[in-house]
């Protein structure tokens, strides 16, 4: 066997294999390396929401789903919720109705010559293009003149739609104009069985076995909508066969809301979960699981055995703890940790050395990018969080790790909420969910560690980093119980302040250090293993 090099011509051909693969597209054919089993349960006749962060591979599996693995009689619609971010509620979901029923196959020129009429598919779809055109409440003025007694007529109508004559009796003498609003919702209602009804017709009509919905990047839809858009498709293709995959982030969304009535989703009983989330809580299991998925795509690329010839012993796992578990993370800086290690003349493996200025603050910023044109309404609120926490770890505590009270979880759910949402946006990973605490901390805890592009490249004089991922004689993790505790009471007064938004680039830039290549900045407890 020839031995592979990080300048060798295979490596060359697997990094850019990887680049091909960052961005998916409807009409792709991506790469799909199917480690968890995920691909045979997307082709079930179920109702499914995808969990997974952002470059988790949930567009990479919907799309090698729509193009490469799809049975032939299944009908596909694939919907990217991004192109809909912009529309309120209903025209998102008035929007919706009609990519699915366009998308239906229909054979409108026989039925046109046969009845005189369009498909069902084809008429409503242009009912709901006018629709969509209206304001989302018309308002409507009945003039009429009111007689002691008589019965008074008034005439509603718009371009376009049919009239409708509305009548009442009144036994006022005054003349009176009453205007009332005629919604768009009232619409969609009414019609609800008349689209089912077209859906089951189309896909029977065209021999396949089933239909499938798969919207993409649910969660770019502003999220006070979440519950009222699933809601209405639920009940839309219930008792069809066609089933809803939506791809999304866990903490980005709103899948059931309960007052004033109970309007949505609920998870193992109206759909499926999948979740693609692979993190550190279980290194071992996601490292085992990316360096599959590594090995798996260089075999394509002619590099057996990728593992022991690209990477040295400590390599693997500080590729895992930088990218956070994430695959699309971990593979990118995999490529750039190779062009930072040939550059400068190491091309016998990946050492952590290279990974980590591979990884570099460009990881960072793009997740705080991420952040701020994702989270919407949110993303003040996450900026001063973040702010916050990288204050209190780099500053105050130093330590990478953070304990979060669950009894404080229960009685700040808000505070609670924007945790969990900067860890979607992989800012800070979940290391335990429950633990105890020492130095006489009653209660049980979540712990967190911050993300490694915070505090690792360039690296940061007197940081203790926690290594989580080590187990002591007692079978509990390296400094987990000895991290600080962070209090969801000082998040919410954070969150209320009134000063200018403070940004927490102005943290990471004044703490950076960077290491001059001479001598390692970071003292013990930190393993030289980290950087070596």
């Amino acid at each position: 066997m020839t031995d592979i090099t990080l300048d060798s011509p295979e490596v060359r051909q697997l990094q850019n294999m990887i680049k091909d693969s960052f961005r998916v597209r409807q009409n792709d054919r991506p790469l799909y390396v199917d480690i968890g089993g995920h691909l045979a349960r997307i082709g079930a006749a179920q109702h499914q929401v995808i969990f997974g962060r952002r470059g988790s591979g949930k567009s990479c599996l919907l799309v090698h789903y729509l193009n490469e693995s799809r049975p032939s009689d299944v009908l596909p619609v694939y919907v990217l919720a991004d192109e809909y971010k912009r529309l309120t509620y209903p025209d998102i979901l008035i929007r919706l109705l009609i990519e699915i029923l366009e998308a239906l196959p229909v054979r409108a020129r026989v039925v046109r010559r046969l009845t005189g009429r369009d498909a069902a598919t084809v008429r409503l779809a242009g009912e709901l293009r006018k629709l969509l055109d209206m304001a989302e409440e018309s308002e409507v003025v009945e003039a009429f003149q009111q007689g002691s007694s008589e019965l008074v007529g008034a005439g509603l109508g718009r371009p376009g739609m049919a009239s409708v004559n509305v009548g009442m009796t009144t036994d006022s003498t005054r003349g009176k104009t009453s205007t009332f609003k005629e919604r768009k919702l009232d619409t969609l209602e009414r019609h609800l069985r008349d689209y089912k009804a077209a859906i089951s017709d189309s896909i029977r009509s065209a021999g396949r076995r089933r239909g499938c919905l798969l919207i993409d990047d649910f969660y770019l839809i502003p999220r006070e909508w979440h519950p009222d858009v699933l809601d209405y498709l639920h009940r839309l293709l219930r008792d069809t066969e066609m089933y809803m995959k939506v791809a999304t982030i866990r903490h980005r969304t709103q899948l059931l809301r309960n007052h004033p009535q109970t309007v949505g989703l609920e998870l193992s009983q109206d759909v499926e979960e999948i979740s693609l989330d692979w993190t550190l809580e279980d290194l071992e299991a996601t490292q085992e699981y990316l360096g599959k998925m590594l090995a798996s795509m260089a075999s394509r690329a002619g590099i057996p055995d990728a593992l022991t010839q690209l990477f040295n012993a400590d390599g693997l796992q500080e590729l895992t703890l930088a990218s956070g578990g994430v695959p699309r993370d971990f593979l990118n800086t995999f490529v750039t940790a190779v062009d930072a290690s040939v550059s400068e003349r190491s091309t016998r493996w990946l050492t952590p050395k290279y990974i980590y200025k591979g990884a570099g603050r460009l990881a960072y910023q793009t997740k705080l990018r991420n952040l701020r044109e994702d989270a919407s309404a949110d993303s003040a609120g996450l900026d001063r969080l973040l702010h916050d926490l990288l204050a209190f770890c780099l500053q105050e505590k130093r330590k990478t790790a953070f304990l979060v009270s669950q009894d404080e979880a229960q009685r700040f759910p808000r505070e609670h909420e924007l945790i969990q949402q900067l860890m979607d946006f992989k800012l800070i990973h979940i290391v335990e969910p429950d633990t105890s605490a020492a130095s006489g901390r009653p209660g049980r805890y979540e712990a967190y560690t911050l993300d490694f592009s915070l505090f690792m490249e360039p690296r940061r004089r007197g940081i203790e980093i926690v290594e989580f991922w080590k187990i002591d004689e007692n079978r509990r993790r390296t400094g987990i119980r000895e991290a600080p505790t962070y209090s969801l009471e000082r998040a919410g007064r954070v969150l209320e302040e009134n000063g200018g938004l403070v940004s927490p680039e102005e943290i990471l830039e004044g703490e950076a250090v960077r290491d001059s290549g001479d001598v390692d900045p970071l003292p013990p407890p930190v393993q030289p293993s980290l950087f070596s």
